[in-house]
């Protein structure tokens, strides 16, 4: 059990622990004339070699546990049978080797693995099998000696087939030369050599039975020689074979076989040849690049070699259905008649006249010239404003196809260049599956939400894209499906997105950025009478003029059940009430040729107004102002609210504010104390008080600087109890000078200012040029007042404030349009 205990080891240690006597014994050469015997099967042990076995049998196992009492020392003996699991003593062959076992390990699945070291060749005297291993009696063979000149003869003569066997294996004879060339002993030489050539069990057992030194090289010496004989008339036979199959009858031979297999499933081999016929046809009609006709037909002669019902044919059939479905070189002809694109323009939307102005000079340089590249658009803006729609007229426009790809949520590059086809269900992209069902080459091809591709170990789609919107690298697209170039130059690319910031700076570089900020209740009105109201009543079966609401209806529908810069929410508020009135017509089988919708007969069919506004709203609170915000789905008001609490000096800003907004309210905080001598605060007024500047609708994330201007006047409200009208709003970036900078969205912030029903609006001054972009009916009934410095603000909301009159500070002349005057002039 010693194997047991201490795992591999080297016998001596195993010894030295297990006895001082046996040790004793060994070290004086003592020779047992009895050991424990391990039978062997497929192999022969020979003197003079060190190897490995696997033990496993349980007898063979408990005689090497015995040969501990032996110094390690056990009988090798080669089974005459190999496949007896269970020999007995009449199954040995007679001569074995005496073996010493060097190391000993105990495998995990319960075999032992031992490396032994054959010493002598022994006779068997006797066997006997105890209850649990085998044990034998012996002696050993004595090795006659012969002359030393014709022994090293045939050594040399062995050692020259020797290395003619290992050149016909293809293995090196260098190391094994230089070992055995260096062996003197002519036994020893000829058991390494057999040790190394692959031969029978018999001979090997012969080998070793042999006495005579001469005898045994002259028996080895024909093995090996026979050995090269068998591997030369083997190798002969494989590159007959290999000949024989590679000959021309073998294509006839397995388009034969093919028909015949196919015929015996069902007959379809007619079928499968006249699918053949009708592919080979295509391609032969098919106008495509060279390259691509090559590959098709590539791929048509792999078809008709494999089995038509195999994996393998109904990949080659799908990718040979792509490459003769692509319109490679097929296009629309674009029309040109100006007039007539503009009225399709005019009917399918209202306004929008920079946007219609850019489709028309496309058409007019199209007329001039083919070559003209078509242009990467990217519609940006709050959602229902038409991004879409817009997109399918100018594909109507232009007499085009109209393909959509939704590129929402896409975090797989794959998604559009498509996966290889070295992948189990592998597909083409979006974009050459848009081709395809396209038809044409020139499509109107609508990238939509581009702004809401994602990222994730599978690619950056995004990336994807630059290649694809670039017009000097999408001549050259190559799906990863379809592995061919494709020219995607001839196709115009439409992008929508609601915000620009999370669109990578390169793609947005490769589109032109065109906004489409919010409608007017003016252009909505406009917009129900002449598409929303013509087309539900048409939905829902309805004459096209049964339902007809009057401006003053629509505009009551716009203010108190829609909250939006588009007219999404108003469509489907025209759709509920047409539903309504279909539902009446149903019930009472009536129809009313004069139906009259006002205002008392809209609330009972839509329900309570949502967005109704209150008395309790209008009424000015001291701290409280109403500021103007940009979203990504359309302007915004913000209230912004302050308070004074007795207190140490504390600041609280709360309401969710992102870190910009909270900078924005310190700097504002910061302006209203260097100028609190100028207020009539005392100089420690604000180490006595806490202010607590809140945003409300806490839940909702806020961020950016244009509010700074509203906090100053909220927080200079709560300080000097005067209360700031509600008709008022403001935005503007705050300096700690006192100075409004610019700010971005004002179209879209005064139209939430006409849906909030504000009268009076602050703005930078340095917006004064975006004014110019603004339509009449956007700015209609609104009082701008453009402000350079935030005390213009401030003496004008908070009554009873005169700045004027300090000695020392700034102020705004408004007949100097804008310039900063100080005591002393201009400030620089």
């Amino acid at each position: 059990m010693l194997g047991a205990l201490f795992g591999p080891f080297a016998f001596s240690e195993a010894l030295t622990f297990y006895g001082y006597d046996l040790w004793f014994q060994y070290m004086k050469n003592e020779t047992f004339k009895k050991l424990p015997l391990v039978p062997l099967r497929d192999v022969v042990v020979f003197p003079h070699i060190t190897l490995p076995l696997y033990v496993g049998r349980e007898k063979s196992l408990n005689a090497i546990e015995e040969s501990q009492k032996y110094s390690g020392e056990i009988l090798l003996v080669t089974q005459k049978n190999g496949q007896s699991s269970d020999p007995t003593a009449d199954d040995f062959f007679s001569v074995g080797t005496r073996a010493v076992i060097k190391q000993y390990a105990k495998l995990s699945d319960g075999n032992v693995k031992i490396l032994i070291e054959g010493k002598e060749r022994v006779r068997l005297t006797s066997v006997s099998a105890t209850s649990t291993y085998f044990e034998a009696a012996f002696e050993p063979l004595p090795e006659i000696r012969g002359a030393d000149a014709e022994e090293h003869k045939w050594m040399t003569t062995v050692l020259k087939h020797l290395e003619a066997h290992f050149k016909a294996t293809s293995r090196s004879f260098e190391e094994i030369e230089e070992i055995l060339g260096s062996i003197t002993d002519t036994h020893e030489f000829v058991d390494l050599v057999t040790f190394q050539v692959s031969l029978k069990l018999k001979d090997r057992q012969d080998i070793l039975e042999i006495l005579d030194p001469i005898t045994r090289l002259e028996k080895l010496s024909t093995l090996i020689l026979s050995e090269i004989e068998l591997i030369k008339l083997d190798r002969k036979i494989k590159d007959q074979v290999r000949e024989k199959i590679e000959k021309s009858q073998k294509e006839f031979f397995l388009n034969e076989q093919m028909s015949a297999i196919q015929k015996e499933l069902g007959g379809e081999g007619a079928d499968f040849k006249e699918e053949m016929q009708a592919l080979e046809k295509r391609l032969a009609e098919k106008d495509m690049p060279p390259a691509a006709k090559e590959r098709a037909t590539k791929e048509l002669k792999r078809l008709k070699l494999s089995n038509g019902h195999a994996a393998e044919a109904s990949v080659i059939r799908s990718y040979l259905d792509l490459i003769l479905e692509l319109p490679w070189n097929e296009v629309s002809k674009d029309q040109n008649d100006l007039s007539r694109a503009e009225t399709i323009l005019n009917e399918d939307h209202f306004g929008l006249k920079d946007i219609k102005e850019r489709i028309l000079e496309f058409l007019a340089v199209r007329a001039k010239t083919d070559t003209h590249k078509s242009p990467i658009i990217c519609f940006a803006g709050p959602p229902g404003v038409g991004k879409t729609s817009l997109a399918k007229s100018i594909a109507r426009t232009l007499d085009r196809k109209f393909e959509r790809i939704s590129l929402g949520g896409i975090r797989d590059e794959s998604e559009l260049r498509g996966h290889r086809r070295t992948y189990v269900a592998a597909m083409s992209g979006k974009i050459i599956n848009a081709i395809r069902k396209a038809g044409t080459s020139n499509p109107v091809i609508l990238l939509d939400e581009i702004d809401k591709i994602g990222t994730d170990y599978r690619g950056d789609p995004g990336s994807a894209l630059l290649e694809i919107l670039d017009p000097e690298q999408n001549k050259f697209f190559t799906d990863h499906y379809l592995d061919l170039e494709y020219d995607l130059s001839k196709v115009m690319f439409i992008a929508t997105a609601n915000i620009l910031d999370t669109i990578s700076a390169p793609l947005k570089d490769r589109m032109e950025i065109i906004p489409l900020s919010g409608y007017s209740e003016t252009e909505k009105v406009e917009i129900a009478k002449q598409y929303l109201i013509p087309r539900e009543n048409k939905d829902h079966g309805l004459s096209e003029s049964y339902v007809k609401l009057t401006d003053k209806v629509l505009i009551s529908i716009i203010q108190n059940y829609t909250r939006e810069s588009g007219v999404r929410n108003l469509e489907r508020e025209i759709a509920k009430i047409c539903r309504k009135l279909v539902k009446q017509i149903a019930k009472t089988g009536h129809e009313d040729e004069n139906l009259n919708l006002d205002e008392k007969a809209i609330e009972s069919l839509l329900g309570v107004p949502r967005f109704k506004t209150s008395s309790f709203g209008k009424i000015p609170e001291v701290g409280v102002v109403t500021g103007l915000a940009w979203t990504p789905y359309g302007g915004d008001l913000l209230t912004v609210e302050a308070n004074i609490l007795a207190g140490k000096g504390k600041v609280q800003i709360t309401g969710q504010l992102g870190d910009v907004m909270q900078e924005s309210a310190k700097a504002a905080l910061s302006y209203i104390r260097s100028r609190a001598y100028r207020y009539g605060l005392d100089e420690d007024y604000f180490s006595t008080k806490d202010v607590h500047i809140h945003v409300p609708e806490g839940a909702i994330p806020k961020d950016g600087p244009s509010a700074g201007v509203t906090m100053a006047t909220a927080i200079l409200s709560a300080i000097l109890k005067i209360p700031v009208s509600k008709e008022l709003g403001m935005t503007g970036e705050i300096t700690l000078r006192g100075r409004v900078l610019p700010i971005g969205g004002l179209k879209e912030k005064l139209l939430a200012a006409r849906r909030g029903q504000l009268k009076t609006i602050f703005y930078p001054f340095e917006n004064e040029k975006d004014k110019a972009d603004l339509e009449a009916p956007i700015t209609e009934g609104l009082e701008l007042i453009p402000v350079y410095q935030v005390d213009e603000i401030i003496e004008r909301v908070l009554a009873g404030v005169d700045l004027k009159k300090s000695t020392s500070g700034f102020y705004v002349d408004q007949k100097s349009k804008g310039s900063t005057l100080g005591p002393s002039g201009p400030l620089l």
